[in-house]
């Protein structure tokens, strides 16, 4: 019986895709599994879990790091949790700074659209492009 799944099963389970979790393993965010006689990667459940909760934590927008110190975290069943409710507060920040920006870069680019002219002389899309000082709002 084998003491794992290869590489295309892990990345079949996981919804990874293969060089990503290579990747994984290369910045030490997957520990590196037990190799075969034929140097083939071997993934046991645990790996399986871990690579679900990366993918989870990546559709979330957790970046690297974040995900790396909350797999530490989650190594640690019996820690209060306030440091995992610290990072998320932390992404939830990032994410509601984005919100903001988004906002106000649809504004601007509604007001650009917002015109009657015939022409691309006359059009103040091209106009708005060419001259940042012409912008209604600081979106950088």
């Amino acid at each position: 019986m084998t003491a794992g799944v290869p590489i295309g099963e892990a990345s079949r389970a996981s919804g990874i895709k293969v060089p990503t979790i290579r990747y994984y393993e290369q910045i030490g965010l997957l520990p590196s599994p037990p190799r075969t006689e034929g140097n083939r990667r071997l993934y046991d459940a645990g790996d399986l879990r871990r690579l679900r909760f990366i993918r989870h934590a990546r559709e979330l927008g957790f970046e690297i790091e974040p995900i790396r110190e909350l797999l530490a975290l989650a190594g640690e069943p019996d820690r209060p949790c306030e440091s995992a409710d610290r990072i998320a507060a932390a992404h939830l920040t990032d994410i509601d700074h984005k919100i903001a920006r988004l906002t106000a870069l649809r504004v601007e680019v509604a007001r650009m659209t917002d015109c009657s002219n015939r022409s691309v002389a006359e059009c103040r899309v091209i106009e708005v492009l060419g001259d940042h000082g012409q912008c209604g709002s600081e979106h950088r």
